[in-house]
C-alpha cells in the first residue's frame, strides 16, 4: 500500500488495538521455580500508549491469553480497553464498535500471527511487527521495523500521530511511564 493511502488510513485512527504476546512482548515466556509466568514489556510501548491518550486516540488490548501480568500492565498504562482470554477476535471488534459507536474505518490493530488474521482485515488500518509470520505480515498493511516486544507498537503509534498532524514532540523514552 502506499504512503499516501496509509496515512489517509492513519488519518481516522480513534483507536489503536492490540494483541499482547508477540507486540508488546516479544512472544517469550519466563517462569520461575513456583511456575508464576512472567513477561517482559517495553518501556518505549507504554511511552506510545501513552502519547495516543494525549492526542484524544484511545488503546486496548485484545488478547487470548488470561494473564495476571497483562492485566497489571493495562493498569499501569490506563488501557482503554482490557479483553483477556478472547478466542474469538472479531465478535470482540463487533462488540467494541456497538458499545463505542466506532467505526472500522477509525479502528487499528496490530497483531502478529495467525489468530490476528481476521481482525487484521476488519480494521481500517492494520500493522505487524517486523518480526510477524508471513501470514500476518501478508495481512497487515503497515510492517513494522521493531519486532514485538522492541517498540513496534510505538513505532505504529508515532506513525498515527504523525499523520494526523500533531506537532506535539516525541518525549524522551526514558520519560513518565
Amino acid at each position: 500500500m502506499k504512503l499516501a493511502d496509509l496515512t489517509a488510513r492513519a488519518r481516522r485512527i480513534r483507536l489503536v488495538l492490540t494483541d499482547c504476546d508477540g507486540v508488546l512482548t516479544d512472544g517469550g515466556v519466563y517462569y520461575s521455580e513456583r511456575g508464576e509466568e512472567m513477561k517482559r514489556f517495553n518501556i518505549r510501548d507504554g511511552m506510545g500508549v501513552e502519547r495516543l491518550r494525549n492526542q484524544g486516540i484511545a488503546t486496548g488490548i485484545i488478547t487470548g491469553e488470561v494473564s495476571p501480568s497483562v492485566r497489571t500492565r493495562a493498569a499501569k498504562l490506563r488501557i482503554d480497553e482490557l479483553h483477556l482470554g478472547i478466542k474469538d477476535k472479531p465478535a470482540c471488534l463487533q462488540e467494541i464498535m456497538a458499545r463505542t459507536g466506532l467505526r472500522a474505518d477509525e479502528i487499528a490493530f496490530i497483531g502478529d500471527d495467525t489468530n490476528d488474521l481476521e481482525i487484521l482485515g476488519l480494521v481500517g488500518f492494520s500493522a505487524c511487527p517486523g518480526d510477524a509470520t508471513s501470514f500476518a505480515r501478508a495481512a497487515a498493511d503497515f510492517h513494522c521495523q521493531a519486532f514485538g516486544g522492541h517498540g513496534c507498537f510505538r513505532e505504529l503509534a508515532e506513525f498515527i500521530i504523525a499523520a494526523q498532524g500533531h506537532t506535539q514532540p516525541p518525549v524522551d523514552d526514558k520519560g513518565s511511564e
